[in-house]
């Protein structure tokens, strides 16, 4: 493998190039989270003191009780839970089928069809925001979180990702199974599904955190305060609340994500590297 400084030749020149990228790249990621984290915790005053302190001089943890009982914070959990598992699984319902279908069965211009959903993702988000908007007024879907589950069913990136996966499977099994008598449906959930876990959960995690941070289409759809989730709600409280008790705010909302990714890192990173290689 040819790298900018050779491994071989420059061994310690390698190695520390390699270092300090490294500690940059995680300082970049991880100093503004614990910015955040540490800012939550000082009073409204510290906070708005200039030069800033880097470690609060009066530690108020309480302030993230503070700001879920304030901002009821537990409501829009809730709200925003619905969402992300509603969009998840009717985007799997759907996606799945669909990549399956293009990657197996060879339907007629299915290349075609292919190229055209991921020509969808070339096309700018606001293009298609009004008309979209109008159509889920018409059917009667504002504050209904099945407008969202919706939006998010046919996505072009998942079907791509999916499809490609469904691509390296070994035609062998699936010859050996339909010589056995197994159907299309039969060798999707028995076969398919089983052996593709690591796909299957990095597309979870991709369309959990979508559905999870998304904010024009939550502030569109629900009108009602009550209905809203956890991005809507923060931004509508921003104006009038203490900047520590939004901070605190802020954190309480990541940590479910952050949370998701940690549990299940490893067979993300599986499944990114799953079907690159063909053997």
């Amino acid at each position: 493998m040819r790298t900018l400084i050779a491994p071989g030749r420059h061994r310690a020149g390698y190695h520390i190039a390699l270092a300090v990228t490294t500690v940059v790249l995680t300082a970049v990621f991880v100093v503004p989270l614990v910015w955040v984290v540490l800012s939550a915790m000082k009073p409204a005053v510290e906070l708005a003191r200039v030069p800033p302190t880097i470690l609060p001089e009066t530690w108020t943890p309480a302030t993230y009780a503070e700001a879920w009982d304030l901002m009821d914070l537990g409501r829009y959990f809730l709200n925003t839970i619905v969402v992300a598992v509603g969009v998840w699984a009717v985007q799997l319902a759907v996606d799945v089928p669909a990549a399956y279908a293009l990657s197996r069965l060879k339907p007629v211009l299915g290349k075609g069809i292919l190229g055209m959903m991921l020509l969808t993702l070339m096309m700018p988000a606001a293009v298609l925001l009004v008309p979209t908007y109008l159509t889920i007024a018409d059917l009667g879907l504002l504050n209904n979180p099945l407008a969202l589950w919706l939006l998010g069913a046919a996505n072009a990136f998942t079907v791509f990702l999916l499809k490609r996966f469904f691509d390296q499977l070994p035609a062998e099994v699936l010859e050996a199974a339909r010589i056995d008598g197994a159907g299309q449906f039969t060798m999707l959930w028995r076969i398919v599904l089983p052996l593709s876990r690591p796909i299957l959960a990095v597309v979870s995690i991709f369309a959990v955190v979508a559905a999870w941070k998304d904010f024009i289409w939550p502030l569109l759809v629900f009108s009602d305060p009550a209905r809203q989730t956890l991005s809507v709600a923060l931004q509508r409280f921003a104006p009038d609340t203490p900047v520590n008790l939004l901070l605190a705010g802020l954190v309480l909302s990541s940590v479910p994500m952050i949370g998701l990714f940690l549990v299940f890192q490893r067979h993300v990173l599986a499944g990114l590297t799953a079907g690159s290689v063909k053997g």
